[in-house]
């Protein structure tokens, strides 16, 4: 991440690349902008493309918790009004997209179009995480490299690990020299368990693509429908072969779903 910017209380790092209308890309849990690395070179011949770490990761500051998916999509509104952005398409992956909805919902004005990946609007009324996935996200002690060897293995879709073991090393490489502080880490896991919209979401009036890979095990697909049901303009999009992380399995499929929607 090559620039910094204060947000309130925290410098987000963040990077922007390509020209064109603002697009907006909010990772998930331990994950920096980097998790975009393979989508912004094509989505950057279409989009200013905006990647930024979320607070607790990356090279952004990494305040004690508890973290809120609002008080991050405060961080995500702050970086936009500081880089001037008026008006944004914004995508939100996994815990980015509990950020995606705050954001859509606490500043209307910045958002144009939303999509909402491998995620759901919180609470208790969604297909849960997976038990083996869940086990992932919350047991992190052991020999570094297992531990995310076995993140891998549950969020790819089966078998991926084994077809491409160069995006493993890719992987592996990225968490080791990009650790997330357990602390900050586990702050990012609870913003993630306290969020829910469920009451809220249908507030987003905007229009909303909601994209799943079909062999997702931390946020199984059936929330898919779900989510959609709950927005006034949502429509659904289910990435075949992949799993939870569909924009590193399967980059070019993620940016034609995205383009088709995004340049509608």
């Amino acid at each position: 991440m090559a620039q910094k910017v204060r947000v309130g209380d925290v410098q987000i790092a963040y990077e922007v690349t390509g020209d064109g209308p603002p697009l907006v890309l909010i990772s998930g849990v331990g994950y920096g902008g980097w998790f975009w690395h393979k989508i912004v070179p094509p989505l950057a011949e279409h989009f200013q493309v905006i990647t930024f770490d979320n607070r607790g990761a990356g090279e952004s500051d990494k305040p004690p918790g508890p973290y809120t998916t609002a008080m991050m999509a405060a961080d995500t509104a702050g970086l936009l009004d500081a880089l001037g952005v008026q008006k944004a398409c914004v995508l939100g992956h996994s815990l980015g997209g509990f950020i995606a909805q705050e954001l859509a919902l606490a500043r209307p004005d910045l958002v144009e179009r939303l999509v909402l990946a491998s995620t759901t609007y919180g609470g208790s009324n969604v297909i849960p995480i997976t038990p083996e996935a869940l086990e992932v996200l919350t047991k992190r002690d052991g020999d570094p490299v297992e531990l995310v060897r076995r993140g891998i293995q549950i969020a790819c879709a089966p078998g991926f690990a084994d077809r491409h073991p160069e995006v493993v090393q890719e992987l592996i490489q990225y968490r080791l020299t990009n650790p997330v502080p357990p602390a900050q880490y586990q702050a990012q896991v609870m913003a993630g368990a306290t969020h829910n919209a469920e009451s809220r979401v249908s507030q987003i009036t905007c229009p909303v693509l909601v994209l799943f890979g079909e062999h997702d095990r931390v946020v199984p697909p059936g929330n898919a429908q779900l989510l959609a049901a709950q927005l006034p303009n949502a429509r659904v999009k289910i990435l075949p072969g992949v799993g939870h992380v569909f924009p590193i399995e399967d980059p070019q499929a993620t940016v034609e779903a995205l383009l088709e929607f995004l340049k509608a």
